[in-house]
């Protein structure tokens, strides 16, 4: 049986080789990237030109892990509002040619700006008079003669130590195409609004909820006049079930509340007697119904109550509770 401390010993110098590689990676493609970002020039804004006037789509395009990388950029780029998708070079030339319109622009992502594969697409769209934006490493490249916009790579070695395997390259194309869509996404005004449109699953939709997404509104609103008897009050607290019920007045404007803790602090034999008016709480706290349930959230947080009125033009239009809250997600 091994001794454990000759063990420890023995993995001592493997353990830090591996972090060594790691950290020599992670340090080249940092340097990569911000030279990428000093070399940044004229031919960036040509390219978000293009791509922010196209009246279709951006298609991306890249062969190998320039095609991988080019998947997620035009995911990217779809998700943020910029219409794209990823044609396959291969099958662009077997027929996906078709998937490009006039309308459209080529968005092609090839280190060497020599692949054969994206030659067909090239000519398709000088045929078509579709603008090109390219991504390479080599300035005196095919794609970058061919591009209307040529996004040049600053020289930097590959991060594999044969500097064979694309890692750097790949990098830096794609921090180019995040540049691309986050520059594209504040040029046109895309509001976190329009975010939750793109992506109503998952925990970013569930953040980017709206009060009006999940208000309770209509005839489940618990209210009441302030001329209202409290007899009445009680009632219509315990049929709708929130704890609360908001005062309006004949024009339907909010006024105030009454919970449980407004019951309490007016107890008295003539409680049940007297006016609505009289016991509410004046002004209270509201939410507007474009408001994130994020938000309501933390102001029921923050003050320690569980319901929400959602008001609008001074007029409630719904109510929100603590539970609705957390049974959308929101923690």
């Amino acid at each position: 049986m091994p001794d454990p401390e000759t063990h420890e010993m023995d993995q001592t110098q493997p353990v830090a080789a591996d972090l060594q590689s790691a950290r020599r990676v992670l340090d080249a493609e940092a340097e990569a990237i911000n030279s990428l970002g000093q070399a940044l020039n004229a031919s960036f804004i040509m390219a978000l030109d293009i791509m922010n006037h196209t009246g279709g789509r951006v298609v991306v395009s890249g062969m190998g892990k320039s095609g991988h990388v080019g998947r997620k950029i035009a995911s990217t780029l779809a998700s943020t509002g910029t219409p794209a998708l990823f044609v396959h070079p291969a099958e662009a030339s077997h027929g996906d040619l078709g998937m490009i319109t006039s309308i459209d622009s080529l968005f092609l992502l090839s280190n060497s700006g020599e692949t054969p594969e994206l030659v067909d697409l090239v000519n398709y769209a000088t045929r078509f008079s579709i603008p090109v934006v390219g991504i390479t490493g080599s300035e005196i490249s095919a794609l970058s003669k061919a591009a209307d916009a040529a996004l040049i790579l600053p020289p930097a070695g590959e991060a594999c130590p044969m500097g064979l395997a694309p890692t750097t390259s790949t990098t830096m194309m794609l921090a180019l195409g995040d540049s691309l869509a986050v520059a594209l996404l504040e040029r046109r005004g895309f509001s976190p609004s329009d975010f939750h449109i793109l992506h109503p699953g998952g925990k970013l939709g569930r953040r980017l909820l709206k009060i009006a997404d999940i208000m309770h509104d209509g005839e489940e609103l618990p209210l009441a006049a302030p001329t209202a008897p409290m007899s009445e009050v009680l009632l219509i607290m315990t049929a709708k079930r929130f704890g609360c019920v908001g005062i309006t007045n004949t024009d339907g404007r909010f006024l105030g509340i009454i919970t449980d803790g407004d019951l309490r602090r007016h107890m008295c034999p003539n409680l049940l007697s007297a006016k609505a008016g009289d016991v509410m709480t004046a002004a209270p706290t509201t939410i507007r119904p474009s408001a994130l349930v994020s938000e309501a959230l933390a102001i029921m947080n923050e003050r320690a109550i569980t319901n929400l009125f959602v008001v609008a033009d001074e007029k409630p239009c719904g109510i929100i509770h603590i539970h609705d809250c957390l049974r959308a997600g929101i923690a």
